[in-house]
């Protein structure tokens, strides 16, 4: 079952659902909520000369962390935003923390807004799920398939938060390999 905005407002009252800083009105659609881009992405770099530029993560030793540390790095965005030309692929993460609480029977998913989908901003390539239990700022996986660049500026409204209740509360909480992970901020 989708939470409806009303839903969403309840369960952000009774405490079974936390999303900070708390969203303005406006955020809201009839199911889902508005989530910001917040002020931090990370960016890929090209390989350096003789590196293998080859990613093999099925390879003995691979780690996740390891991999984007050792090719990427972090930018703020600033006043004029991050001009994010077509092809190109960040890191970014919403600017709202959001608390999907271990025993609130709630798990969710992030959508890109349609409008910005339109122009070819992509904010998730195959990861939308929020697992129950879920506490933290949502990693996004930005691409521009479009035909021209397009500026991201640090709180422009970025993606949607669609909410789920869950049929039983999960037996333990999300701890994979994401769990923890660095978030700006």
């Amino acid at each position: 079952m989708i939470l409806t905005d009303r839903d969403l407002r309840d369960a952000l009252r009774e405490g079974t659902l936390s999303i900070l800083p708390p969203p303005p009105p406006e955020a809201y659609a009839p199911n889902g909520v508005d989530l910001r881009l917040d002020s931090r992405l990370t960016l890929y770099n090209p390989p350096i000369e003789g590196e293998d530029p080859v990613i093999d993560p099925a390879g003995p030793g691979y780690s996740f962390k390891e991999a984007i540390a050792a090719m990427a790095g972090d930018i703020e965005i600033g006043e004029d935003g991050f001009v994010l030309d077509p092809g190109r692929l960040v890191l970014g993460w919403t600017w709202e923390k959001v608390d999907l609480g271990s025993g609130a029977r709630l798990a969710a998913r992030v959508e890109g807004k349609s409008s910005l989908a339109r122009i070819g901003l992509i904010v998730h390539l195959t990861a939308p799920t929020i697992h129950a239990g879920s506490t933290g700022r949502i990693q996004l996986e930005i691409i521009n398939l479009g035909p021209r660049p397009i500026r991201l500026r640090a709180g422009m409204k970025v993606c949607q938060l669609i909410v789920e209740q869950t049929l039983g509360v999960p037996e333990r909480a999300y701890g994979g390999q994401f769990a923890g992970q660095r978030a700006a901020g």
